[in-house]
């Protein structure tokens, strides 16, 4: 009975429904819920792996090419199949109740070209044709963007290239613009579809160049691949930039015939000069008519962003319950930890957004804006300011370092401008809410997301400097070219390699819309597979990605470690450990296969983020009449991990023999001298 009133309460909440999974977020608005309810908290603990794909990259691709990978894949359930793409673009199908493999279409993309954001491929769409005849090929169509810059059309029941879209089932997409090398310019997120159209962004370097790529947004029709529209979303009047693209997901109001475009930084990421203003419509949510590209509205997060503080969250489309009554609104989390609440048909605030003063005095030639937006009724999701007096010291007296590189550096909390004396971005550039997004409970009105907590260091290099500059190891340089000054960026860490600031460094957050409330925080991730001896330190980890929830009460996540979770929707309690392969730092997502519910991975790894790398997609569900988990997934598969809070307390006393040795050994080398 509970599960047949939470899918009529989504039903009346004018949610979808689907049991299985047809967009990238969900749903078309990305509210990564689910109404199945099979899996509770009561019975998660008893979860099974049913099924391990591996894709095979790991045996056919050179090493130094997996290196350049990130398997953020978030598979679909349509047409009876799962279906996911790799770093490589490459689409394949599986059976969802056994991971057989169906098909699988390969575009047979460059390796050599190194693109600049990895090569990585978020996810796939998909699209019925109501016009075709019932059992024609290609009626239902997978669409694909990759990382050289092609948008394909699959038939969804094939795999086979639809051969009326495009030429031969594919388009070539031009950059506008004379490349520095082919992989400056790529396609990393899930095309978007509406009203017979395809949407698709794209991803360019950052930090290169002035004059960067420009950051249009096409359209095509989805059944010839004709052009339909562009958009760049940046105002070009007396500003001399590029950049300001869509490489975050973007969500579709069928209803409406609108699509949302969350926005990123004019180039380059942190000088100005040479984009004066407050730089329209880029860092911004945009509404645009999705037949014919019309603006709609637009709303600016950051004016004149030089912290890289772009949206990298898909808009999630949401009807909440305000106080006043029901309303259709568009929530957009921010790398700040901020979540800004739009009415959907206008883009305006449902709750005050105040315009404060931020810290001024930027590097010569920058032209600050005066104020930022701050969202007054939800909280931030995370701290926004440090100290030096913050610095996380494993054990007493040994925080220096960081202390120093904090207390060194210009810091005057959010918004401080990057400098040549070195400035503390905090949250990091790539932290609070990510690619993963925030998701939504249409039922009991609460928001999720994942967040992360770490700091970076922004250094402006005088251009002379910049000309020679050689990065120490774990520094970022971008050249900038077109400005007087390069620049440098590292996360803040200690000579042991912890981060600089104390922990949790991934916590999930459960919001209360209505109420304005946090309702809790719950750490997410452990050390265990990246420290000595896998010690799993309770410290959560960097969470790029996101969350799904179930009708059932749960939130299923990973981390940078290799388990899949599952916690408490009510409480953030962790309830369960499903050991991966090698981390899943892709979006989990749940489905129902012939009476039995899925939850499925994607466990690749991350190169970026310095994981192991691996190449499978993981599904688990309840046992069936018979099966039992094994001795060694009753070991693994729980809250903590491998006897988690044993292994720490071991390991935080060998860190700290160790480390008082060297200290000994230290004081004894500077007698002696």
């Amino acid at each position: 009975m509970r599960s047949l009133f939470r899918l009529l309460a989504v039903l009346l909440l004018g949610a979808s429904p689907a049991l299985a999974w047809e967009h990238w977020g969900g749903d078309r608005g990305g509210m990564r819920f689910s109404p199945l309810a099979q899996i509770t908290p009561d019975n998660v603990g008893t979860l099974v792996r049913a099924w391990d794909f591996r894709t095979g990259d790991l045996d056919v691709r050179a090493p130094e090419v997996m290196k350049r990978t990130k398997f953020e894949t978030t598979p679909l359930v349509v047409e009876d199949s799962l279906i996911f793409c790799t770093p490589f673009n490459e689409v394949i199908a599986l059976d969802p109740g056994t991971g057989v493999q169906k098909w699988r279409y390969d575009p047979k993309i460059s390796t050599a070209q190194r693109p600049a954001n990895r090569y990585v491929c978020r996810g796939v769409a998909y699209w019925v044709d109501d016009r075709a005849a019932e059992g024609s090929a290609c009626r239902s169509r997978i669409f694909t963007g990759t990382n050289d810059v092609r948008l394909i059309a699959l038939d969804a029941k094939t795999g086979q290239p639809c051969a009326e879209f495009g030429t031969g089932g594919e388009i070539r997409i031009d950059a506008g613009i004379k490349l520095e090398w082919p992989g400056e310019f790529q396609i990393t997120s899930a095309p978007v579809m509406g009203r017979g159209v395809v949407v698709v962004g794209s991803s360019i370097s950052d930090n290169r160049r002035v004059d960067a790529p420009l950051g249009t947004v096409r359209a095509y029709d989805a059944r010839t691949g004709q052009p339909r529209w562009t958009f760049d979303p940046l105002v070009h009047e007396g500003v001399s930039a590029g950049g300001s693209n869509v490489w975050a997901p973007m969500s579709v109001d069928e209803g409406r015939g609108l699509v949302f475009l969350p926005t990123t930084s004019p180039s380059p990421d942190f000088w100005g000069g040479k984009r004066p203003g407050n730089n329209e419509h880029a860092n911004s949510v945009v509404a645009l008519r999705i037949a014919t590209g019309e603006l709609v509205w637009a709303f600016q997060t950051v004016h004149h962003d030089v912290w890289d503080y772009d949206l990298p969250a898909q808009p999630t489309l949401a009807r909440i319950d305000t106080g006043d009554g029901m309303r259709d609104v568009v929530i957009q989390p921010t790398k700040q930890g901020f979540v800004f609440v739009l009415d959907r048909d206008t883009g305006k605030p449902v709750w005050p957004v105040e315009e404060r003063a931020v810290p001024q005095g930027g590097a010569e030639g920058e032209l600050l804006s005066p104020t930022q937006p701050f969202p007054t009724h939800v909280p931030p999701l995370l701290t926004q300011r440090i100290s030096a007096d913050d610095a996380f010291s494993l054990l007493p007296g040994f925080g220096g370092a960081c202390k120093k590189l904090l207390a060194d550096a210009r810091n005057e909390g959010l918004f401080t401008p990057p400098s040549t004396q070195g400035t503390v971005v905090y949250p990091m550039t790539g932290g609070g809410v990510n690619w993963g997004s925030a998701a939504f409970d249409p039922v009991n009105q609460i928001l999720y997301a994942n967040t992360s907590h770490a700091v970076h260091m922004i250094k402006l290099i005088p251009r002379e400097e910049a000309k020679g500059f050689s990065p120490p190891p774990g520094h970022d340089f971008g050249r900038q070219e077109g400005a007087p000054f390069g620049m440098s960026r590292s996360v803040a860490m200690s000579p042991l390699g912890l981060l600089c600031n104390k922990p949790p460094w991934g916590e999930m957050v459960a919001v209360d819309l209505k109420a304005g409330k946090i309702l809790w925080h719950s750490t997410v991730g452990t050390s265990e597979d990246v420290a000595p001896l896998g010690i799993a330190f309770h410290w959560g980890t960097p969470l790029l990605s996101g969350v799904a929830i179930t009708a059932g009460g749960l939130v299923f996540t990973g981390a940078m470690d290799a388990y899949l979770r599952a916690f408490d929707a009510k409480s953030g309690r962790e309830l369960w450990q499903g050991r991966l392969p090698v981390p899943g730092i892709a979006n989990p997502m749940t489905y129902l296969w012939k009476g039995d519910q899925y939850v499925a991975i994607g466990a690749g790894g991350h190169s970026e983020a310095g994981t192991s790398i691996g190449d499978s997609v993981v599904a688990f569900r309840l046992p069936r009449q018979g099966e039992g988990m094994s001795l060694w997934s009753r070991l693994i598969d729980r809250p903590g991990g491998r006897f988690a809070g044993k292994a720490a307390a071991a390991g935080l006393v060998l860190i700290a023999l160790v480390a008082l040795l060297c200290r000994w050994r230290r004081r004894r080398r500077v007698k002696a001298v």
